[in-house]
């Protein structure tokens, strides 16, 4: 129910037309029809409101309407909305005048989720995007950038002082090398010497039945030691980008040997080596999960945290939307009450209006009659002049208590309005709340490690490695 991807197109003049059926218009009616099922969102643009078939585009939920050129356009937009929308939500004459009434900027919006059209208008837009770049921009943007058609040399060097022999070193028995491949180009003429390191190639498999966790994965592992040197802080060993299959057995050519630490012509070092190896690994690589209380999921093995958020955030919107329409609906019954107070208050107020405005016109009538009785009748009072004297008065204080009804009236209505806002805000604050609720970036993930079994790690791989260096009189960078 929420929106996976976007399909957006700035104009499709020609690709939907109303009469004809070119290869694009089918894929479009199906998008129209079914995308939304799978999370899909269309975005269709075009200035040529004619060209277009809104039998099919009667399909869309929302439209932005500008600014119309020809009344031809305004005709065929009017009748594609209604269409769309139903004649009885939009009236023929009214929606003509909102479309011969656009500005600039403005624009009519028709939701289906709304009740009428709604008018909008948008602000200015700064775009920073600019023509294509010129041979001097060009220029400027690479002026710090080495000249790519030149091949770089091997950044990997040793000093030239070391002592450096022109054949490997003879190993005792039970002790094996291998030699890791050159992956960066070097200049012609510039000397490869191998440095020594301890190469390791491990696989761990990971299971756990209850996170539906079944993974198996490798790892190449190369250790420096320095003379003198016998325990090994497996921490600090780097993890080259390589496999197993990549090393090699054979040497480059002409290349020179570094002196190779005395620890690592000892071949009862490597039992030892390769126990502290397999512990720091069951230790130290450890899959991690990560898991969401408040959905109820878990991060698969091969996913990362950001990942995984990405993918939560998904499914939170999805839970959000749902909340979000309950919860309107519940609201709307709230203010479908609330507003027909409203109109039965208003109706209230324009009733005692109208009495109150009646009061006051019969009682005027009243008291002049009494009055020019008074006047052109005989000189005493008599008993009909005075009834009537007694009948304009008590008109007269039933003006103040219809005055009375009314400014009743008119508080309801006030107080009905503002039951209303208050409601909205309500709404509001609660969906605020709903957003913060599955707002997957903000939310605190619980980790859980998955440890591989000791019967799980199996160490293929344990010699003396050569690692490929250039020599040269700086100092000694790592290859990989």
């Amino acid at each position: 129910s929420s929106l996976r991807a976007i399909l957006y197109m700035d104009e499709i003049f020609g690709y939907l037309p109303p009469v004809s059926n070119p290869p694009s218009k089918r894929p479009f009616l199906t998008l129209l029809k079914q995308a939304r099922a799978y999370g899909v969102g269309l975005t269709l643009a075009t200035q040529n409101p004619v060209d277009l078939d809104y039998k099919a585009l009667s399909n869309t939920g929302t439209w932005f309407i500008g600014r119309l050129q020809t009344e031809r356009d305004t005709a065929r937009v009017r009748d594609g909305l209604q269409a769309a929308a139903g004649s009885e939500n939009l009236p023929a004459d009214k929606l003509e005048r909102i479309l011969a009434g656009l500005g600039k900027r403005r624009f009519l919006l028709h939701n289906v989720h709304e009740r009428e059209p709604v008018m909008m208008e948008t602000r200015w837009v700064m775009s920073y995007l600019a023509g294509p770049m010129t041979r001097e921009q060009i220029k400027l943007l690479m002026a710090d950038r080495s000249d790519t058609s030149v091949a770089a040399p091997c950044e990997t060097k040793v000093p030239a002082s070391q002592n450096v022999s022109t054949t490997p070193p003879l190993l005792p028995p039970g002790i094996k090398q291998c030699y890791l491949p050159i992956t960066r180009l070097h200049a012609a003429g510039e000397r490869i010497v191998y440095q020594p390191r301890l190469v390791c190639a491990a696989q761990i498999s990971y299971s756990n039945a209850r996170y539906n966790v079944d993974e198996r994965r490798s790892f190449l592992l190369s250790a420096e030691l320095d003379e003198g040197q016998v325990a090994i802080d497996w921490s600090l060993a780097q993890e080259p980008a390589l496999e197993r299959a990549d090393l090699a057995n054979d040497p480059e050519d002409d290349a020179g040997y570094a002196e190779c630490p005395a620890a690592l012509m000892q071949a009862k070092n490597y039992k030892t080596w390769e126990k502290n190896l397999s512990r720091w690994l069951r230790t130290e690589k450890v899959i991690t999960l990560y898991k969401s209380k408040r959905l109820k999921e878990t991060s698969r093995a091969d996913e990362s945290e950001r990942d995984f958020r990405i993918r939560l955030q998904q499914r939170g919107n999805e839970v959000r939307d749902q909340k979000v329409a309950k919860l309107r609906q519940r609201y709307d019954a709230k203010v479908t009450r609330l507003e027909d107070r409203l109109r039965r208050a208003q109706q209230a107020v324009e009733r005692e209006s109208e009495q109150a405005r009646g009061a006051k016109l019969d009682t005027a009538i009243s008291f002049g009659t009494a009055v020019l009785g008074a006047l052109l009748g005989r000189k005493r009072v008599s008993v009909t002049s005075a009834s009537r004297v007694g009948t304009a008065a008590r008109k007269a204080g039933r003006i103040s208590t219809q005055a009375a009804d009314v400014k009743r009236a008119e508080e309801t209505v006030a107080s009905v309005r503002d039951e209303l806002e208050q409601l909205q805000i309500k709404f509001d604050d609660d969906v605020a709340a709903l957003d913060d609720a599955y707002d997957a970036q903000a939310e605190e993930l619980q980790e859980v490690p998955i440890r591989p079994l000791a019967r799980n790690v199996h160490i293929a791989l344990l010699r003396l490695g050569w690692v490929p260096y250039v020599e040269n009189d700086s100092d000694a960078l790592p290859t990989l």
